[in-house]
């Protein structure tokens, strides 16, 4: 007989390890193959939504931080801030924020903001690009004694004020742009995402 001599166990024990080593093959092919498909890491970090902490930000100063590969300022306005932004509307191009693509419904207000201490801004200027000054201080010696604090651009002279808004006759159009956050808590915020209720 042909199948004499042969050991029925060994020859199951050499099957099951065959397919054992031939699915672990195909797995460490499949792996690589299917993790192609994902998004890198660095492309899912320039897109992903930035956490910030707002507690560690003193009153009169500016933090900045990364997203989609732009800067985004968050500042902590002093209490005297918001309050000089309705004195200077008539020096303004947009007041009252009419250009819907450069803030969510959220934040189009006097202080283009959810809480009024808090201003979150994406650094560019809307002329060309350049990142503007952050010049908070009070009159100057340079930008005039009216000088309510805001942005300078070095690059064209565009001026912003403490909302972000374009002062009239400036190289700049429109004001800096808003881009979506919220509140995660009372001192963390989510840059990236929309407050609860607005997906515009």
């Amino acid at each position: 007989m042909a199948n004499q001599g042969v050991d029925r166990g060994r020859r199951r024990f050499l099957v099951a390890a065959t397919s054992v080593v031939g699915g672990a093959g195909v797995a460490a092919l499949a792996v690589p193959f299917v993790a192609s498909l994902q998004p890198s890491a660095r492309a899912q970090a320039a897109g992903a939504p930035v956490e910030v902490n707002v507690s560690q930000i003193e009153p009169g100063q500016r933090i900045s931080v990364g997203w989609r590969g732009r800067p985004v300022w968050v500042v902590r306005r002093t209490p005297e801030m918001p309050d000089l932004l309705p004195g200077i509307r008539d020096r303004l191009r947009d007041p009252d924020s009419d250009v819907l693509t450069q803030q969510p419904e959220y934040a189009q207000n006097p202080h283009r903001s959810i809480r009024p201490e808090i201003l979150v801004l994406i650094g560019l200027c809307t002329h060309l690009g350049c990142s503007p000054a952050f010049r908070p201080e009070i009159g100057s010696a340079e930008l005039g004694a009216d000088w309510p604090g805001g942005w300078l651009c070095g690059c064209h002279g565009s001026r912003f004020d403490m909302a972000g808004r374009v002062y009239r006759n400036m190289p700049a159009a429109l004001n800096l742009e808003v881009p979506p956050h919220r509140y995660l808590t009372d001192d963390v915020i989510v840059v990236g995402e929309h407050a609860e209720g607005d997906t515009a």
